[in-house]
């Protein structure tokens, strides 16, 4: 092993030892679920917002959009970095404190699903069971493709055999997250969302040099028809410019609609101590979001200079996505110094997968221990063993998913963007319709969770298929299919009654 491998694994090894001791200090907090799986509505705002970007933001930020724009220009990576940063203002903006204050007045709601039921009286608890088993069956495979890149990643840097590096990357995250819960895995993507953008900095930087300076990146990038544009793509097959459909841009931008309804995203704005802070975590959010996204585009332009400039072979396909895993390598070969920085560049991408996969994990954990088994867990129980049986459903949770990930070729990966669409439309437009419409029932909220998480499964599997504008991301049409049958079905059942009202009017009188 070479000095620049044993640099490289020592600042990974530091990286996740500290981990697990934030985990072990952030244990000392918790003394009930709502502590386990809200931090006790603790979080500060600066915590509350780069967790939350963190959460969000996953390897894709450092491996899925530096190798679209490497591959094909930075049409399909600008819109969708478009997109997203329109969603995550839009969803800071509208939905944050609105959320934050209605969840603490109806029923002290620590899960989304909860939220649902107390905020249309549903005493059988429908909604809080259904939200729950669709968040199961988006967030394990998830969670896995989470592991599934941990494993990746390490298997390829040190030669080791996948299933160990998934599962022992696993045991970290599951360590620190079964710890500290809802408090550690926040704290944690505070730390990991500094790190991806400092990892984010270095890349940059260090590319531009050795590529030969910003106006030789810009030359080359100039020299390859469509690459610039936002209006048209670079075929790297043919070496032609290639139209960008209206179709195509529509699809992109629809991805910030996805925010509305991802629950781990969600939790972070009803966890801040005080709304009022909100404000200053908006900022804080939007403004990363907007660098990092532009950043990341960025360095796939540079890291195609960079091969131009003989730097490394080009990257073809999937391989385009490990655009930093070869800058980090070439620069750790410039000494001690510069190997222990691209030691802290890989953990930056460790970090951002594994601030998705603790925050999925806690979420699917209270999804079943809370939402689904709550009654029957936690009936008789004192705060300590109600504890105990949300971590024990936290490794069930988790050995679940490590046992989907323990292929290192399975399509996993695949499920990001459709699970992505199904959180987007299963939960965005009930939560909109709660927190912003009077007249909706529990009734409608039902029919639109249902007819949203069908329709993601009917698009994407049966109607995408006859191509043409059929073909488009379907996140938007399965989210426009359930805001209307929300709203339908609430007109077409009895409106809700005057105690929902009245807290309906409380909360928007503030």
């Amino acid at each position: 092993m070479t000095t620049a491998h044993i640099c490289i694994m020592a600042a990974i090894i530091v990286y996740l030892g500290a981990m697990i001791f934030v985990g072990y200090l952030c244990s000392k907090n918790n003394n009930d679920s709502s502590d386990f799986y809200l931090g006790g509505r603790k979080l500060g705002p600066l915590v509350t917002a780069m967790s939350a970007e963190a959460s969000d933001m996953s390897s894709w930020l450092l491996m899925g959009l530096p190798g679209l724009a490497y591959l094909t220009g930075i049409a399909d990576a600008g819109w969708t970095a478009i997109g997203l940063a329109i969603g995550t203002y839009v969803n800071w903006r509208i939905v944050a404190k609105r959320i934050r204050r209605y969840t603490h007045v109806a029923g002290n709601s620590i899960t989304l699903p909860s939220f649902f039921s107390n905020r249309y009286r549903d005493e059988k608890k429908i909604l809080q069971s259904i939200g729950a088993i669709f968040i199961v069956i988006f967030f394990i495979p998830y969670t896995a493709s989470g592991f599934a890149a941990c494993g990746k990643l390490f298997s390829s840097l040190f030669g080791v055999k996948y299933l160990p590096a998934m599962i022992i990357s696993a045991l970290v995250i599951v360590g620190y997250t079964t710890l500290g819960g809802f408090l550690a895995a926040s704290t944690t993507d505070f730390i990991q969302s500094i790190i991806m953008s400092i990892a984010l900095v270095i890349v940059f930087v260090f590319g531009i040099s050795t590529a030969g300076g910003i106006e030789t990146v810009a030359d080359h990038a100039r020299s390859l028809p469509g690459y610039l544009t936002m209006f048209t793509t670079y075929d790297p097959t043919t070496g032609t410019e290639q139209a960008y459909p209206l179709l195509n841009i529509i699809s992109m931008l629809a991805w910030g609609l996805g925010y509305f309804g991802m629950p781990h995203i969600l939790l972070r704005f009803m966890a801040i101590e005080n709304e009022e802070k909100l404000t200053l975590s908006r900022r804080v959010a939007t403004t990363w979001v907007v660098i990092s996204l532009a950043v990341a585009v960025l360095i796939g332009v540079v890291g195609l200079g960079m091969t131009a400039a003989g730097e490394f072979t080009l990257l073809e396909g999937s391989a385009s996505e490990t655009i930093i895993v070869q800058i980090a390598n070439l620069l750790s070969q410039h000494g001690v110094l510069a190997a222990i920085l691209a030691g802290l560049i890989l953990a930056g991408i460790l970090a951002s997968t594994m601030s998705t996969a603790d925050s999925q994990l806690l979420a699917a954990s209270s999804a079943v221990s809370s939402d689904l088994l709550g009654s029957i867990l936690k009936d008789k129980e004192t705060k300590k063993e109600s504890m105990m049986a949300d971590k024990i459903t936290l490794l069930l949770i988790a050995v679940v998913a490590m046992f989907i990930a323990r292929d290192p070729n399975s399509s996993v990966f695949t499920i990001v963007s459709f699970a992505w669409a199904g959180f987007g439309a299963v939960f965005g437009p009930v939560v909109l319709l709660a927190l912003f419409w009077r007249r909706s029932n529990w009734q409608g909220a039902l029919a639109g969770m249902i007819c949203g998480g069908s329709m993601v499964f009917i698009w994407k599997y049966g109607i995408s298929k006859l191509g043409g504008a059929w073909g488009i991301y379907e996140l938007l049409p399965a989210f426009l299919i359930a805001i209307a049958a929300n709203i339908i079905v609430s007109l077409l059942t009895k409106a809700p009654s005057k105690e929902i009202t009245d807290e309906f009017d409380l909360v928007n009188s503030k």
